[in-house]
């Protein structure tokens, strides 16, 4: 696959890569993280972080927190640290206690977010997953449920206003339609 040929080609030039994917909800970045963490372990020992575990439930997703958290990993991956960061729980509605990642020499960020501007000097590259939200919004409901079908339809509004405020798509090296 010559996406996978290129990454690993500017993870090679980079000291202690970084990866984002990013993209609307339901668009793949999640298999898409799977398949590049697979691909590129011959080369690189890595860790994957999901926005998911970030996000600071559905209303404070997007926000300072998030771009917190991403600050503090990205520049303790760029020192080779190990990584330190409080999960959410989606069920209980708060933070786990924080969990310790061994340092790796590749960190591949995914989800909504996970490319923001705030965060861009310590990206190697990062990666757009174009799909229309609508269909995502369908992808998700079929694989999470319907009970999230309200918390959905805001976070769509909310997604679409940090990728316009943030030019994710535009500021992005690759993209990929799905």
């Amino acid at each position: 696959m010559e996406l996978i040929a290129a990454l690993a080609d500017i993870c090679k030039s980079s000291d202690q890569p970084i990866i984002a994917i990013d993209g609307p909800a339901g668009a793949g970045k999640t298999t898409l993280a799977t398949t590049l963490s697979l691909a590129l372990a011959k080369e690189f020992t890595i860790t994957v972080i999901h926005m998911d575990d970030l996000y600071a439930g559905w209303d404070g997703a997007l926000g300072k927190s998030l771009t917190d958290s991403l600050t503090w990993i990205t520049s303790c991956h760029k020192v080779k640290k190990d990584l330190i960061f409080a999960p959410f729980n989606w069920v209980q509605n708060n933070f786990d206690p924080p969990r310790r990642c061994a340092s790796t020499s590749l960190l591949i960020l995914e989800g909504v977010g996970s490319s923001q501007v705030a965060v861009e000097e310590f990206l190697s590259t990062s990666i757009w997953i174009d799909l229309d939200p609508i269909i995502g919004f369908q992808r998700v409901i079929e694989r999470d449920g319907e009970q999230i079908s309200e918390s959905m339809k805001g976070w769509l509004d909310r997604q679409g206003q940090h990728f316009a405020n943030d030019r994710t798509k535009e500021r992005s090296e690759f993209i990929l339609s799905t």
